[in-house]
């Protein structure tokens, strides 16, 4: 969805998205910029009957789970007046099962536009906890796998969720590391190809129409990430949640 025109006489809030958020804001926003939040991993712990899978064959999509040493990659979202804060919070907790928290990010690099010094600032966050009926936990990454090749819901296959999240990784923040999804984007296409079925078309199976979203904006050429350049990142606290 295109950047909406900034209103002034509405409170700015910045939202950090680590999930469909990435590739599919759904709401307007006036900037755009990557970057991470420290102390927290990302992991497909979280089941989705409304959007991905359903009651009978549930879904998996990523929440945060607390880790002293992580580091998370995304992106954050400005945004303005209760409209994209309603529409999130019917997104992420209602329909999704989770909650909010405030966050440190940490953005990629600075930007005049947006206003940011490169300076951590807080973000408002949705994270599931275990106290949501749809938390899954920790599983063996293969059943994580299978699960999400057969599983599909109002909003497209949830193959789909999990491979466009993988590619924003690679084309928006070459370097980073994620262990967790590229491993588990490694099973689930080695489960589709042993299934015979086609990637692009279960990319095309859902009803969000994509655009580009531009980010970073003012800076033509993208910087690869480095662990030279995250590990000079004084050492955070704080964070958020719910889809």
């Amino acid at each position: 969805m295109a950047p909406a025109a900034n209103n002034h006489q509405q409170p700015d809030v910045w939202v950090f998205g680590y999930g469909s958020l990435c590739w599919y804001p759904g709401f307007e926003y006036s900037d755009c910029i990557t970057g991470y939040i420290r102390g927290y991993v990302r992991r497909f712990w979280q089941a989705n009957v409304t959007h991905r899978g359903t009651k009978e064959q549930p879904g998996r999509v990523a929440t945060l789970i607390e880790n002293k040493e992580g580091i998370t990659w995304g992106c954050a979202f400005k945004v303005t007046g209760q409209d994209a804060l309603e529409y999130l919070g019917q997104r992420e907790c209602t329909l999704g099962g989770y909650a909010t928290k405030y966050i440190k990010f940490y953005p990629r690099i600075a930007s005049e536009q947006s206003g940011i010094s490169g300076e951590a600032f807080a973000t408002l966050v949705y994270i599931a906890t275990p106290k949501n009926e749809y938390w899954i936990g920790e599983e063996p990454l293969l059943v994580t796998a299978r699960q999400i090749v057969e599983s599909r819901g109002p909003s497209g296959h949830n193959v789909e969720y999990l491979i466009r999240l993988a590619m924003f990784m690679r084309d928006e923040l070459p370097g980073a590391s994620d262990e967790h999804l590229f491993e588990l984007e490694s099973l689930v296409r080695r489960f589709v190809a042993e299934a015979d079925l086609n990637v692009d078309q279960l990319l095309m199976m859902g009803n969000t129409p994509l655009r580009r979203i531009r980010r970073d904006t003012h800076e033509e050429v993208r910087r690869h990430v480095t662990f030279e350049y995250t590990s000079r990142v004084p050492d955070t606290k704080l964070r958020c949640l719910h889809i």
